[in-house]
């Protein structure tokens, strides 16, 4: 049986609690939720992108992706994205920045996604992604 690998690039923050940014297990990694913080710097609290819902996205897709890559893994990996918006009236503004970026990538397959409201994120947070990927 393979070991369960935790995985923070260096671009993230060491997790407030007892979880990590992606666990990997063989050919399995979980990339859990994601936000729109900027890239991490020592002794500074967490910063968004930006107040845009497109500054965050592209943010949040970047620390989803140095995860991917951190794992081994890479979009065309992912076989199921969870997005986490904090307004029903972001849906169509994330769909065309969703498209546009994986279209940027070179996506060959869409994963399955799924987007839903969630009203939990902290203060000033818009979006939130996770991803599944499956290697190999």
């Amino acid at each position: 049986m393979s070991e369960k690998t935790a995985i923070t690039p260096s671009t993230h923050t060491a997790p407030p609690a007892k979880f990590s940014h992606g666990v990997r297990k063989g050919n399995i990694l979980q990339v859990a939720g994601q936000v729109g913080f900027l890239p991490a710097v020592e002794g500074q609290a967490p910063t968004p992108a930006g107040p845009t819902l497109r500054e965050q996205t592209l943010q949040t897709f970047a620390n989803v992706k140095a995860i991917l890559e951190e794992g081994g893994a890479s979009w065309d990996d992912v076989m199921m994205m969870r997005v986490y918006l904090t307004d029903t009236g972001h849906f169509a503004e994330m769909n065309e920045i969703y498209n546009q970026y994986f279209e940027e990538q070179g996506l060959k397959e869409a994963p399955a996604a799924r987007t839903t409201v969630y009203v939990g994120l902290p203060a000033g947070l818009l979006i939130e992604i996770d991803a599944l990927a499956v290697l190999g």
